[in-house]
């Protein structure tokens, strides 16, 4: 199996604390946990890289200008990303971007010279695995009260926080083990520390 090179975050619900269409640097606050889980990726020689869908902009909540502001405030607490990606479309645009298309994961992979399959997709929700599954990368869903029961049945891999999902990457790709299915999804992790 290809080793983990690069893991790319959903931003918002998954790297810092959802405020919903969010135009204000000022409220961005990390999750738990989540530097060190980016330092300790980074100490291991693995890239990082941020994945966002920003329907906002498209339903005119905020500008351009406003998502990158607050982008610029997450790489600030949480950065450097050697990736940044983001879709200002809406749901109904037919982008091929917007997750869960593989459009984004697609394009920071080739930004950084990565093959998807050696790439990680962290994320708080069914399109952040389905994106990763078009794209052929692995994903691992961390849920948060706004996740669907289904998109958590249905998920390859689960981790209860971002810091037990990087841990799983740096130490047992769940992918790996010798639990995994003939698709290498193995059994989801609900709950389990690593």
């Amino acid at each position: 199996m290809s080793p983990v090179r690069a893991v790319l975050f959903d931003r918002d619900g998954t790297l810092v604390h959802d405020v919903p269409y969010n135009a204000d640097p000022d409220l961005v606050r990390p999750v738990d946990g989540a530097r060190e889980a980016l330092d300790a990726l980074r100490a291991r020689g693995i890239r990082t890289g941020v994945v966002t869908n920003q329907s906002g902009i498209a339903r005119g909540l905020l500008t351009e200008a406003d998502a990158r502001r607050v982008n610029r405030r997450v790489d600030e607490l949480l950065g450097p990303f050697d990736v940044w990606a983001m879709c200002p479309h809406g749901p109904d645009d037919g982008c091929p971007c917007r997750k869960p298309r593989p459009g984004m994961i697609l394009r920071a992979a080739g930004r950084i010279r990565t093959d998807p399959a050696d790439c990680v997709v962290v994320g708080d929700i069914g399109a952040d695995v389905e994106a990763a599954r078009r794209a052929g990368a692995h994903a691992i869903l961390v849920p948060t009260p706004q996740t669907r029961p289904e998109e958590t049945s249905t998920a390859p891999h689960l981790a209860p926080d971002l810091p037990t999902a990087v841990r799983l990457l740096l130490t047992a790709p769940p992918w790996d083990r010798p639990d995994a299915d003939a698709r290498g999804t193995g059994r989801p992790l609900r709950g389990r520390s690593v």
